[in-house]
């Protein structure tokens, strides 16, 4: 599935004081899975061929600049993607994760440019970086209408 952005006629430049897009990743494997929700449709997003961006999941031990790494490979790799910034997030966990953790998280996430919404565990059953991006759109902050 491609997902594709239409616009106003007039071509307006994007607002660059609004809020851009939130995005679901999963962390729970090996390889981090990016996804994106609109209308509460949630799709996996993946690199084209020949760009392919490294999203190794660092160990949950790891100092916040390997988890920085990570969170630039994804906004990357949904900005190339969508063509429109991403500036918010939802991280999927296959464990409840510790608060400290969640601050490693949370600091390299900020580094990266992304607001982390939210740490979860997505319930049984749920493709994980799916959930979080549905997540995402709901609890991302909205643009208001000029």
């Amino acid at each position: 599935m491609k997902l594709f952005q239409i616009e106003e006629p007039d071509g307006s430049p994007v607002d660059p004081d609004a809020a851009g897009i939130a995005i679901g990743i999963d962390i729970g494997g090996p390889l981090a899975e990016v996804a994106i929700a609109v209308g509460g449709n949630a799709v996996l997003l993946t690199d084209r061929e020949g760009f392919s961006v490294d999203l190794a999941v660092p160990d949950a031990h790891d100092p916040a600049a390997r988890w920085q790494t990570l969170f630039e490979g994804a906004r990357l790799r949904a900005e190339r993607t969508l063509g429109r910034p991403v500036t918010h997030a939802v991280v999927a966990v296959d464990q409840s994760p510790a608060p400290a953790w969640v601050d490693t998280l949370t600091e390299a996430a900020a580094a990266a440019g992304i607001d982390l919404i939210r740490v979860v565990v997505p319930s049984t059953g749920e493709a994980p970086a799916l959930a979080a991006a549905i997540l995402a759109e709901d609890l991302a902050p909205r643009s208001e209408p000029g």
